[in-house]
C-alpha cells in the first residue's frame, strides 16, 4: 500500500467572485499533485488518506452533470472498495459541502462542514485542528485565498499533523482567472518540501499576488516621504537599481529623505527598473510607491523580501478583479 500522508485540507468556494479552492497541508512530499482538484465550471475536490486521485476528475465531472456535493461524494465512495482508507471533501458552485471519512482512516481522522466550505484532515493531533480551521476561514476578513491560508496556520497551530510538516499548496479557479485571462487557473500556488510549508505557501502567494493578480484602481496615490523614504532608496541602492550617490547617508531619520521631499525623479527611475525586473508590470509606478508607502511599516523582512512585502501590504486595501 502507497504511503498515506497525514494531511488537513480545506475546499470552499466565494460566492462573491465565483472562485473556488483548495488549500492543503502535509507531511508528505509534494502534496499540491495529489490532493488539490478544482473549476471554475465545476467546483473543488479534495482527495486524501489513501488518496484516490481518480475522486478528482469524476468528481468534477459529476459536479458538472448537476449533482450536488453529498450525491458526489456518495458516488465515488460507494464505486471504491478501498473507500473505508479514503477521505475526500467537495464544494461544488452552490456553495453546499459534503465530506467523506472513512472508518479505516487514522486517528485522529475526521471532517466538518460550514457555509461553503469543508474541513478535513486525518492523522491529526486531534480535533480541534479542524475546528480551528473552520473558525479562521469563517473569522477572516480578504479574499478566499487570505481565508484558506489562514485556515492552514489555523489548524497548524492548533495541532495540525502529528508526523508533522513538509509541502503545501493553493490551488483557486475562478472564471477566466489566469494568466492572460485564457484559462480558470487564478491561483496555484506549491511549496513541495520545506521545514516551514505553510509559511513558505504564504510567502509565494504574496509574491505571486504582486506579479499576476490584478487590483482595482486606488482613488488617490501617496508618495514615499520621511524615514520609508529613505530606507527605500538605501534599499533599491543595496540592491544596484540606484546609483550610490542618490542614496540617503547615514541614518534614515537624519537623512533629507526625513524631510519629505527626498524621493525624487532618481530613485522613481530606481523603483521602475525594479518593476520590471521583478514582473510586476501590473501595477504603475505611481501605484507601486503608493503600495511601498502605505505597507513600509507593515512589512517584514529585510531587502527586497521587505520591498516585496510592503506591496503586497499596500496592495491589500484595493479589491482583486
Amino acid at each position: 500500500m502507497p504511503p498515506r500522508p497525514s494531511t488537513f485540507s480545506i475546499a470552499a468556494r466565494d460566492p462573491e467572485t465565483d472562485a473556488v479552492g483548495v488549500a492543503v497541508q502535509s507531511k508528505f512530499v509534494s502534496v499540491g499533485a495529489v490532493v488539490p482538484f478544482v473549476s471554475a465550471d465545476a467546483g473543488a475536490v479534495a482527495t486524501q488518506s489513501f488518496a484516490n486521485v481518480a475522486y478528482g476528475p469524476d468528481g468534477l465531472d459529476r459536479l458538472r452533470e448537476g449533482r450536488d456535493a453529498e450525491a458526489v461524494v456518495d458516488a465515488l465512495t460507494s464505486a471504491d472498495d478501498e473507500a473505508p482508507s479514503r477521505q475526500v471533501g467537495v464544494v461544488g458552485l452552490d456553495g453546499e459541502p459534503a465530506a467523506f471519512t472513512g472508518d479505516e482512516c487514522h486517528d485522529y481522522a475526521g471532517d466538518l462542514q460550514g457555509d461553503g466550505y469543508t474541513v478535513q484532515g486525518n492523522i491529526l493531533e486531534n480535533a480541534e485542528t479542524l475546528t480551528a480551521m473552520a473558525d479562521a476561514f469563517e473569522e477572516t476578513d480578504g479574499g478566499l485565498p487570505e481565508r484558506l491560508i489562514a485556515a492552514l496556520h489555523a489548524g497548524n497551530e492548533a495541532g495540525g499533523d502529528k508526523r508533522g510538516e513538509q509541502s503545501a499548496a493553493l490551488y483557486v479557479a475562478k472564471p477566466e482567472g489566469g494568466y492572460d485571462g485564457r484559462n480558470d487557473r487564478w491561483i496555484d500556488v506549491r511549496v513541495d518540501d520545506h521545514d516551514g510549508p505553510i509559511d513558505e505557501l504564504e510567502r509565494v502567494f504574496k509574491l505571486y499576488d504582486v506579479t499576476l493578480l490584478e487590483r482595482e484602481a486606488p482613488d488617490e496615490t501617496r508618495e514615499l516621504t520621511g524615514e520609508a523614504a529613505a530606507a527605500v532608496a538605501a534599499t533599491l541602492a543595496d540592491l544596484g537599481f540606484l546609483d550610490e550617490s542618490d542614496a540617503p547617508e547615514g541614518d534614515a531619520a537624519g537623512s533629507e529623505a526625513a524631510e519629505g521631499d527626498a524621493f525624487g525623479e532618481p530613485h522613481r527611475e530606481a523603483l521602475e527598473t525594479f518593476r520590471g525586473m521583478n514582473n510586476f508590470e501590473n501595477h504603475p509606478v505611481p501605484v507601486l510607491e503608493d503600495a511601498i508607502a502605505r505597507g513600509w511599516e507593515d512589512a517584514e523582512g529585510e531587502g527586497e523580501d521587505r520591498l516585496v512585502d510592503a506591496v503586497w501590504h499596500g496592495l491589500s486595501r484595493l479589491d482583486r478583479v
